[in-house]
């Protein structure tokens, strides 16, 4: 019978999942303050690396569903952090732009990121982070080949 058991301990999933819950409830705890959600942090991270991205663009690299970024978006913009504004170069699109707001809170965002990340590390040696995070790419790109229909 303990052949059909996965102890949390050792479930890759269970563990990420709790990882992942975590890390997002310390941010939360964090950005509140700044009126930022996490659900919201990713976006403004990626807007900071490349302003005036679509809406398309902004969902390829945070990696969230068009349904939902639109959700998102229309809460930022309510929350004053982004606007929307017509493409110049094809009036159909629309370029998602920081406000000032969002522009005045990034060095607040990020050192409250970087405070969790140096936080969940602590106890770890470099080259433990350097491994673990080394892994999480090989790790994503499993999954993700396995929700493409490719074999595990």
């Amino acid at each position: 019978m303990s052949g059909a058991l996965l102890p949390r301990e050792t479930s890759l999933g269970y563990q990420v999942n709790h990882l992942a819950r975590l890390l997002e409830n310390v941010l939360r705890d964090r950005i509140a303050p700044l009126g930022v959600a996490p659900g919201q942090f990713a976006q403004l991270l990626a807007l900071y690396e490349q302003d005036g991205l679509t809406q398309a663009e902004l969902c390829a690299r945070v990696r969230i569903e068009q349904s939902t970024m639109a959700n998102t978006l229309g809460r930022m913009a309510a929350d004053g952090l982004v606007e929307r504004v017509p493409d110049p170069a094809d009036g159909r699109r629309s370029l998602v732009l920081l406000t000032e707001r969002a522009r005045e809170l990034q060095a607040d965002l990020v050192a409250a990121a970087r405070a969790v990340n140096t936080a969940a590390t602590r106890g770890l040696d470099d080259d433990a982070v350097a491994a673990f995070m080394a892994a999480l790419p090989l790790i994503i790109a499993n999954l993700e080949s396995v929700r493409a229909g490719s074999k595990p």
